[in-house]
């Protein structure tokens, strides 16, 4: 199943259609896309046995985040082997920081170029949403919690997440914008193999990233345990679970994002979203 925000509605798309969940569930469930995630067990449960036939044609540009309003958004750092050795630094525990909420926007979204003297690159990231609470779960029990998976960009401003002695990792990654997910939340069911999906991005059509989540170093079913053991993770959370190697930050010579420019990024079996880097207004 994929769900998905359609102009801040919560529907499901099927065949290229959208079902307004509201409506068709006679009132049952509203249509806050991110409210859905605390009755996730009772919606899928009414879904699996629905008629979903019927919706109406949409333009994909209307969609919006397809979890608007999470209460937390971790992020996982060098969970790729390739992307920690371009990086220069060693595989130990996972580097673990959160982006802001005011930088989740949606799968075709402008987003500003920061002011000042920046540099902005690109990360293309497999991006979880929790859809049941998860508190001390095992790996094996893990997926149990998953209400499905999204593409997302994990964009970063290098300047300032590298001032100091100490990194600035959220800062640096939570501009506004800085956190396009969608274009919607696949279900782990609809996935042949959910830790084996092709994942890359492109800018201005050239390729940068590719691999695929197989070579997460740290699987979604690890990070829900690792995440879990400390603090709960609640309906509706996001965790972006790393990028690969292909950043600019790592090219020799770097290359860094400017306005004008188009990040495509995608992730096979769920989708791509497109991101335009735009002029200050």
């Amino acid at each position: 199943m994929r769900i998905a925000n359609l102009q801040g509605r919560f529907v499901i798309v099927k065949d290229d259609r959208a079902i307004d969940v509201e409506r068709a569930s006679d009132g049952r469930f509203g249509s806050d896309p991110q409210a859905i995630f605390e009755a996730w067990d009772d919606f899928r449960t009414w879904a699996d046995g629905a008629d979903l036939s019927g919706g109406e044609a949409f333009d994909r540009e209307q969609l919006g985040p397809p979890a608007p309003q999470p209460r937390q958004i971790y992020a996982i750092g060098l969970n790729y082997l390739d992307h920690a050795a371009e990086s220069g630094v060693e595989v130990g525990e996972p580097v673990v920081f959160t982006k802001y909420l005011t930088s989740i926007t949606g799968p075709y979204a402008e987003v500003e170029f920061p002011a000042g003297d920046v540099k902005v690159d690109w990360e293309v990231e497999l991006v979880v949403v929790i859809g049941r609470r998860a508190h001390r779960v095992s790996e094996s029990d893990a997926w149990s919690h998953v209400a499905g998976l999204t593409v997302g960009q994990d964009i970063s401003e290098r300047v300032l997440q590298m001032v100091g002695s100490v990194p600035q990792f959220s800062l640096g990654k939570s501009y506004p914008g800085f956190g396009p997910t969608g274009p919607w939340i696949v279900t782990p069911d609809e996935l042949a193999d959910r830790d084996d999906l092709p994942i890359g991005c492109s800018v201005n059509g050239v390729s940068k990233q590719e691999a695929t989540t197989k070579l997460l170093m740290r699987s979604v079913g690890k990070l829900v345990e690792r995440l879990s053991a400390v603090t709960p993770l609640l309906p509706g959370d996001l965790i972006f679970t790393g990028t690969p190697a292909g950043v600019g930050l790592a090219r020799n010579p770097p290359e860094f994002l400017s306005p004008g420019d188009v990040i495509d990024s995608y992730i096979t079996g769920i989708g791509e979203i497109r991101t335009t880097i735009v002029a200050a207004r």
